[in-house]
């Protein structure tokens, strides 16, 4: 048993009042959290977050909780908590996330509980306090592509003319984001993190790491998600019908109807990139290969909607030529 764990427990015994319980691994995460489902004697359930001190920081955490809780948004209560060590006990949302429960027949009744949700949050979820999506961080998130993607995981040499292609695109997708008006952002509010079956769906976990920034930054990430796909005809229609509810809601205004679709797909490609070079770094840096599958899904979004943004042409070409043959090649290898 790690020292982590036993540490873990110790808490859960004397600090919690848990004196017969079962620990299991309830999940992986794209961090240095993990996350533990407890067995009760009585057949209740809870889970415990471990998130080392020295490498997470648990405040975020509650704080975000009590923020979406405050406004009626189905985030874990929180039982107890022991930030010095890094310790949460939280409410246990249970196991099925929409990525599990996602179908043809379920998606409209999901997706319409998440973008309710999300408006909720949009409209209501302070972000006063929270950091700024600033240039900075936008930059610094897509560098990953080139960083860890291109010259670790695929090997390339990037020519002069290639790099400042990259940097040029980076440039106009930092200053759509910019544009935008600004709310509060979830940040990874995806199918993974998105819990179905619970009372009040969806049940929404992972928000730790809050911003205040673009406000078609969520709602890409949910329509555009880099785990599952849909048609891209309905995720205009999606994306539109949200369009009417930020109007009906104050968060976006009736003139802002001529660049929301460019904004949506614009962030979508600053997104995209970000996480394509992620997942090569948990591959990589964390030894989480498992992640590289969702690469060529995650950038073929990039491909498929620069036919309508001149902006993306040579971002995608890029993408289709150099990129998707290469992770391919490594796949197949």
């Amino acid at each position: 048993m790690s020292e982590r764990r036993s540490l873990l427990e110790s808490w859960l015994r004397t600090d919690c009042g848990l004196p017969d319980f079962t620990l299991k691994p309830a999940s992986e995460d794209a961090s240095f959290r993990r996350y533990y489902r407890i067995f009760l004697a009585d057949g209740e359930t809870r889970i415990a977050m471990d998130a080392p001190p020295d490498k997470e920081s648990c405040g975020p955490f509650v704080d975000i909780a009590q923020r979406l809780q405050r406004i009626g948004v189905h985030a874990p209560l929180i039982h107890a908590q022991d930030l010095e060590q890094g310790f949460l006990l939280l409410e246990d949302l249970g196991a099925q996330s929409y990525l599990d429960a996602l179908d043809a027949d379920s998606v409209d009744r999901l997706y319409g509980d998440a973008l309710a949700a999300l408006m909720t949050m949009q409209a209501c979820a302070e972000p006063q306090g929270l950091p700024d999506y600033d240039r900075d961080l936008l930059l610094t998130e897509m560098s990953l592509f080139p960083q860890w993607l291109l010259r670790r995981h695929l090997g390339l040499d990037l020519s002069g003319a290639e790099q400042n292609m990259l940097n040029e695109g980076f440039a106009v997708l930092a200053d759509a984001a910019l544009e935008q008006p600004q709310v509060f952002v979830h940040r990874d509010y995806h199918s993974r993190n998105l819990m179905a079956g619970v009372a009040h769906p969806p049940g929404v976990i992972d928000f730790q790491d809050a911003l205040r920034g673009p406000v078609t930054y969520d709602l890409v990430s949910l329509l555009r998600d880099c785990y599952i796909r849909w048609p891209a005809r309905q995720v205009d229609e999606w994306a539109w019908g949200y369009f009417q509810l930020c109007v009906q809601s104050g968060v976006l205004q009736d003139q802002h109807e001529r660049r929301f679709l460019r904004w949506f797909d614009l962030m979508g490609a600053q997104r995209h990139l970000k996480a394509a070079g992620i997942f090569a770094r948990l591959a990589h840096r964390d030894g989480k290969a498992g992640y590289l599958a969702d690469i060529p899904r995650t950038l073929g979004y990039i491909v498929e909607i620069a036919g309508r943004r001149e902006e993306l042409a040579s971002l995608a070409e890029f993408v289709e030529a150099r990129v998707l043959p290469g992770l391919c090649s490594k796949t197949s290898a």
